[in-house]
């Protein structure tokens, strides 16, 4: 696991390096904003005059990628527990004809090169050594007054970057800005262009806005910047009630996985607009919507599956003292038992009975609540029972009547299969 020490002190060797070797250096970026506001930074980055092989030729070729080199970027491995820094030289940009990646770019100075970023919030620099903020677009202004600003015209930004759109309202919701007028006029005139971006790129943006404190705030952001029907369609078409109780029950997660996110996002089953019809979606709530929607995102099929199972088994546990043990044990003892829970829990709240007689259950001491199976299949072949298509089954109707209590032994576990073969 990489330390935030580890890293801090690897980008700070980076410049003392670069600037012995004569070129100037700087931290860039995230990794600046993050300082002002007083959060310790995930990654750093750092900006230099010098050109991408004279960064390697500084710290060696060995500890150098250069997947990044066509546009100045230059990766450099440190110890274990540092990972690896990107070191880019400052430069222009040409146009972005793939609407993501600058057609050229032209190495120059520092304040040109914050003028090609995408906010003034991510437009600082940061001297390690002297430590002076170096501000060439009003950034530190914007982070007092808690703005997401684009740098120069909003429009040019969002033209060469349209996936800019959804790291503003990132941005905003996380740091609870607001969105500065003109920045959030722009993405509302250009949100439809926000398909041009590759879905993986989009469903990354998803997934950040899903797992942070303020997901309902960004929620309603993607709403007001009318970005929500072009990306998440399902959500956009629920109606006023069914919006608002969404929202409720994503406040109520506590650091929800993705998938447990995403189940809150899909579980209403009712309060769908007319629009939806249009749209021709699934039904709110099913595992169809969850396959739709991941997939679209490029979302793992481990994630996919978890939401759908949660999506699947969420009627099940509202129904749990009605519902036989048996079917409701197998679903207590799933891995994802929790996050089910967790769903319920901010659906009904805390003191709902149903909850309640879960939890009850899975306080229950393990041979309890889980106690090893009386016979297997190879009990069945020894019994004389061929393998088959029928053994899943057999096994299931003995498993069944051992947690409903009715059975307490191989013996009698072996005269049950025996009898449903009879059957």
């Amino acid at each position: 696991m990489l330390s935030p020490i580890a890293q801090r002190d690897f980008a700070l060797a980076i410049v003392r390096k670069l600037r012995a070797a004569g070129f100037e250096a700087m931290w860039a970026g995230g990794c600046v904003r993050d300082r002002l506001l007083g959060l310790e930074s995930k990654d750093y980055d750092v900006a230099t005059s010098a050109a991408p092989e004279q960064i390697r030729t500084v710290f060696g070729r060995r500890r150098t990628l250069t997947i990044g080199a066509a546009f100045g970027v230059v990766t450099v491995l440190g110890p274990r527990a540092a990972g690896q820094i990107e070191v880019a030289t400052f430069r222009t940009d040409a146009a972005y004809s793939d609407g993501r990646h600058p057609d050229s770019v032209a190495f120059t100075d520092a304040q040109h090169d914050a003028a090609r970023r995408d906010f003034t919030i991510n437009g600082l620099f940061f001297d390690p050594l002297s430590n002076e903020i170096i501000d060439y677009v009003g950034g530190q202004q914007d982070l007092k007054q808690r703005l997401v600003r684009a740098i120069g015209d909003p429009r040019l930004r969002f033209g060469e970057d349209k996936l800019r759109m959804l790291r503003a309202v990132r941005f905003a919701a996380s740091f609870g800005f607001t969105i500065e007028d003109a920045t959030l006029h722009a993405i509302q005139d250009m949100a439809s262009e926000v398909t041009a971006v590759s879905a993986e790129r989009i469903g990354m943006e998803i997934r950040r806005i899903l797992v942070d404190p303020n997901r309902t705030i960004g929620l309603e952001l993607l709403r007001a910047t009318t970005l929500l029907p072009r990306i998440l369609p399902e959500v956009a078409a629920l109606d006023a009630s069914a919006w608002g109780e969404t929202m409720r029950v994503l406040s109520q997660l506590r650091e929800p996985s993705l998938p447990l996110a995403m189940a809150a996002l899909l579980s209403r089953e009712q309060g769908v607009s007319d629009a939806a019809s249009d749209l021709k979606l699934p039904a709110p709530g099913s595992a169809a919507h969850a396959n739709d929607l991941g997939r679209r995102l490029r979302y793992t099929n481990k994630e996919i599956d978890r939401v759908a199972w949660l999506l699947t088994q969420l009627p099940i546990v509202k129904r749990a003292r009605e519902t036989r043990w048996p079917q409701l044990q197998r679903i207590l003892i799933h891995d994802g038992a929790i996050e089910l829970l967790a769903l319920h829990e901010a659906i009904a709240g805390p003191d709902d009975m149903a909850l309640v007689f879960c939890r009850e259950r899975l306080a229950w001491p393990a041979e309890r609540l889980n106690p090893p199976p009386l016979i297997d299949g190879s009990d069945l072949i020894r019994q004389g029972i061929p393998p088959g298509p029928r053994f899943a089954m057999l096994l299931e109707h003995v498993r069944d009547a051992q947690l409903e209590g009715t059975i307490h032994s191989r013996d009698e576990a072996l005269a049950l299969a025996d009898r449903l073969i009879g059957q």
